[in-house]
């Protein structure tokens, strides 16, 4: 899939959202991806995994035994990207704050796992959740993601496959240009906020 096949698909779920946003990271845009809409619709979600998929190479997709998503905003499109890929889809969530797998959920010493999120903006909640992957006994060689909002910038320590990157600015809050500063943040997210 194209960029503009992408976001075509974002703006037909109404998943492309202008205005002013928090987003989990703490930082502020004009724009929000809300995947939730995106992914809304199975066919829909079926066909992002699969374009996703197809962006990782073909040797690489062959080792991967596990995929891994951190809950909320990763479960939907982490398990269709198990159904693409051929293989069992498992999240981690943060009960008390910090990521882990729970609900009798477990990795083999060394299962080679793909680390899926829906939207990746400064990294840290993968970089959470490779984290506890890793403390799980699995092995992550490669994350994706639907979209990767640093246009390219972010590093999560193995290769990185998004369908689309971006680069809708993004801005700390002592560094709103005035027109997001006039109007009050919403925060669409699923995560707490700092």
């Amino acid at each position: 899939m194209t960029e503009d096949e992408v976001l075509a698909e974002f703006r037909a779920s109404h998943a492309l959202l202008e205005g002013h946003f928090l987003l989990s990271s703490g930082r502020h845009s004009a724009y929000y991806l809300q995947c939730a809409r995106v992914l809304m619709n199975p066919e829909r979600a079926s066909r992002l995994a699969i374009a996703t998929a197809q962006g990782i190479p073909r040797e690489l997709r062959k080792e991967i035994n596990k995929v891994v998503s951190p809950a909320m905003g990763g479960l939907i499109i982490g398990h269709e990207m198990g159904r693409a890929l051929g293989v069992e889809a498992l999240f981690v969530e943060r009960p008390t704050g910090t990521f882990e797998l729970r609900r009798g959920f477990t990795l083999q010493p060394g299962e080679k796992v793909l680390m899926v999120e829906d939207v990746v903006t400064t990294g840290l909640s993968s970089r959470e959740a490779i984290k506890a992957i890793e403390a799980a006994g699995g092995e992550v060689i490669a994350a994706a993601a639907l979209v990767d909002r640093s246009a390219g910038a972010v590093d999560l320590g193995v290769p990185f496959f998004p369908l689309v990157a971006l680069n809708f600015p993004t801005y700390a809050p002592d560094e709103l240009p005035p027109e997001l500063a006039a109007t009050p943040a919403v925060k669409p997210g699923s995560r707490a906020q700092p």
